[in-house]
C-alpha cells in the first residue's frame, strides 16, 4: 500500500484509540502521528508553531532514523547476538518512509505537529518522528498505519532502536544549523556585494565623516560604503571557521552517552552512514559528522551552540548599527544629513502627506534587535542545564532557527534595498559644499601652517559664518587654483604623504 491513505467525510472527525505507558489515549484516524505526539499536542499549546515550520530539522531528523536504520539492519550485525538487530524488512521500509520525509512531502512534513517549545528536553520532536515514520513505514509494507494486531514497525523498538531522544534530538540540531547557516552565509555576501557595488559607484563622492554626530574629516561616500561590506565579511569566516563545532555529536550515546542499548560498533557505524547521507542525499558536501570524544559530556554540553549563537549576534550586532546609518544619512529630506536618498517603497505617513520613512532599515533593526534576545535566551537555556542533560534545548532551537531564518529574509531584504540607494548631482554638490564649510577640513591645514593657526581658522570659521575656503583665501594661504588642488578627493581621503 503504497499510496497515503485518505481519509474524507466522517473518518476525518474519527478516532481510535491507542495505548502507551500512561494508558489509553484517542488519537485522530486522519493522523499519521500516535499517542505520544498527540499527549504532546494537549500538553504544548506554547507558540502554534508547529516543529514542520522548521522543514530542515524534519529532514534532519528523517536522515538520523534513516542512518539508524541503515546501522541497524545491517547484516553483519545480524550475526551478533544479542546486540540490537533490525528486521532487513522493516529497515527498507523505514529507510523509504525517511526518504519521503527528506525529499519534502508536505503531506508527511504536515504531520509533525508538537510546538517548537516543548518540555521533555525534545522527547515530543523525537516520538512525533517515530510515529509517522512507523506508520508511513506501515503502508509501505502494506498495512494499515493504525495496524496493531500485531507488532509491525514499532516506533519504539523499530525505528528508534540504537537511539534516545538525548543523541538524537541535540543531532538534529546540530545538523540543521549545519545545514542552514550557509543560506545566512549566502545572504550576507549578496549584501557585502551589493555594499561594494555602490562602494564603487560612490567612489568619487566627497563628503565630510562624522564622529559622535559631528564633522570629523572629510572621506568618501564610497570609503563609508565599502566598510559596511568589510565589517559583514569578516563574520563570514567566523561562522565558517566555527561551523565544524557543530559536527561533533553524541549519535550512539543513547541516554546518557553511556550507550546503553546500543552496540560497541553502532556509534562508529550510525555516523559514517550519516555522513554518507549527508553528501548524497543532502549534497551537503561542507559537513563532516564526528564522534564526540567523550559522549557523556557530550551529551550534556551545549556550547556550541552558545558559541554559533553568538557569532549570529554579533553580525546582528553590525547589521543593525548600518541601519542605523542608513537612517540618518538618508534623514531629512531637507532637515536632516540626506547624504544618500532610500528608494522610497511606501507612502509613510496616515496624516503626513508625501512623507517617506526608512521602512526596511527599520524593520532590519527590529529583526537585529530580536536576534540579540535570542541569542540572551541560548545563553541562559544553556546555563540552565543540569547533571547529564539539559531539557532546554528546544528554545536553544526555536531562538537559534528563528535567529538564523529571520536575519537571511532580513539580509536579502536589505540587500536589494541597498541597490536602489542613488546620490542626485545636486547632492553631490552640497555634500562638497558642506566639506569646505566644515571646521574640520581645517585638519588638512596642519602640515602647511601648523595647530594654532588651523585652530585660528576653525574660530573664524565659526564665529563669522565664513566657509573654510573663504578665510583661507582670504588670509592669502593659497589662491583658488591651489584651493582646488587641495580639495582633491585623493588628497583629503587618504594617508598623508609630504611633498618634497
Amino acid at each position: 500500500m503504497n499510496a497515503y491513505q485518505r481519509l474524507e467525510g466522517e473518518d476525518l472527525i474519527r478516532s481510535h484509540t491507542e495505548t502507551d505507558s500512561l494508558g489509553d489515549i484517542e488519537v485522530p484516524n486522519h493522523a499519521y502521528y500516535g499517542s505520544q505526539t498527540e499527549r504532546a499536542l494537549r500538553n504544548f499549546k506554547i507558540t502554534g508553531l508547529p516543529i514542520s515550520h522548521f522543514p530542515v530539522l524534519l529532514k534532519s531528523l528523517a536522515l538520523i532514523k534513516k542512518a539508524a536504520a541503515r546501522a541497524n539492519a545491517d547484516a553483519d550485525n545480524l550475526l551478533r547476538k544479542p546486540n540490537p538487530s533490525l528486521d532487513l524488512t522493516v529497515g527498507d521500509a523505514i529507510i523509504r518512509a525517511c526518504d519521503e520525509i527528506i525529499a519534502g512531502n508536505q503531506f508527511l512534513h504536515s504531520q509533525f505537529k508538537v510546538d517548537v517549545i516543548q518540555g521533555g528536553a525534545g522527547t515530543s520532536t523525537n516520538m512525533n518522528a517515530n510515529e509517522v515514520i512507523a506508520k508511513r513505514a506501515r503502508e509501505l509494507l502494506g498495512y494499515p498505519r493504525h495496524y496493531t494486531a500485531e507488532k509491525i514497525v514499532d516506533p519504539n523498538d523499530d525505528v528508534n532502536m540504537s537511539q534516545s531522544t538525548n543523541d538524537v534530538y541535540p543531532t538534529a540540531l546540530r545538523l540543521t544549523l549545519a545545514l542552514t547557516y550557509t543560506d545566512l552565509t549566502a545572504a550576507m555576501e549578496t549584501l557585502i556585494q551589493a555594499f561594494y557595488a555602490k562602494s564603487e559607484e560612490f567612489s568619487h563622492i566627497l563628503k565630510m565623516g562624522r564622529t559622535q554626530l559631528q564633522d570629523a574629516v572629510p572621506m568618501t561616500l564610497g570609503q563609508e560604503f565599502r566598510a559596511f561590506g568589510v565589517t559583514l565579511e569578516e563574520d563570514i569566516d567566523k561562522l565558517d571557521r566555527n561551523a565544524p563545532l557543530l559536527g561533533e555529536v553524541n549519535l550512539g550515546g543513547t541516554a546518557i552517552g553511556t550507550g546503553a542499548l546500543a552496540s560497541p560498533e553502532y556509534p562508529a557505524r550510525v555516523i559514517a552512514e550519516l555522513n554518507k547521507l549527508l553528501h548524497t542525499d543532502m549534497k551537503a558536501t561542507h559537513i563532516e559528522l564526528r564522534q564526540a570524544a567523550d559522549l557523556v559530556e557530550a551529551t550534556w554540553d551545549t556550547g556550541a551552540f552558545v558559541l554559533f549563537s553568538g557569532i549570529v549576534k554579533r553580525v546582528a550586532v553590525k547589521l543593525s548599527k548600518i541601519c542605523n546609518d542608513l537612517r540618518l544619512l538618508n534623514s531629512g529630506p531637507l532637515a536632516g544629513f540626506g547624504d544618500i536618498r532610500l528608494p522610497h517603497v511606501q507612502p509613510g505617513s496616515s496624516i503626513m502627506p508625501g512623507k517617506v520613512n526608512p521602512v526596511i532599515p527599520e524593520v532590519v533593526n527590529q529583526v537585529a534587535f530580536q536576534v540579540i534576545g535570542n541569542d540572551l535566551t541560548v545563553t541562559i537555556a544553556s546555563e540552565g542545564g543540569q547533571l547529564q542533560l539539559n531539557a532546554f534545548e528546544p528554545i536553544i532551537a526555536f531562538n537559534m532557527f528563528q535567529s538564523i531564518e529571520m536575519m537571511t529574509r532580513a539580509m536579502k531584504t536589505l540587500a536589494e534595498h541597498v541597490g536602489g540607494i542613488t546620490v542626485t548631482e545636486k547632492d553631490r554638490e552640497r555634500l562638497r559644499l558642506r566639506v569646505e564649510q566644515s571646521p574640520g577640513l581645517a585638519t588638512f591645514l596642519i602640515p602647511r601652517i601648523g595647530y594654532k593657526a588651523a585652530a585660528a581658522i576653525v574660530k573664524e570659521v565659526i564665529s563669522s559664518g565664513q566657509t573654510v575656503k573663504e578665510v583661507v583665501l582670504a588670509q592669502g594661504i593659497m589662491d583658488a587654483a591651489e584651493w582646488e588642488s587641495f580639495m582633491h578627493a585623493d588628497n583629503l581621503t587618504k594617508p598623508y604623504r609630504p611633498k618634497h
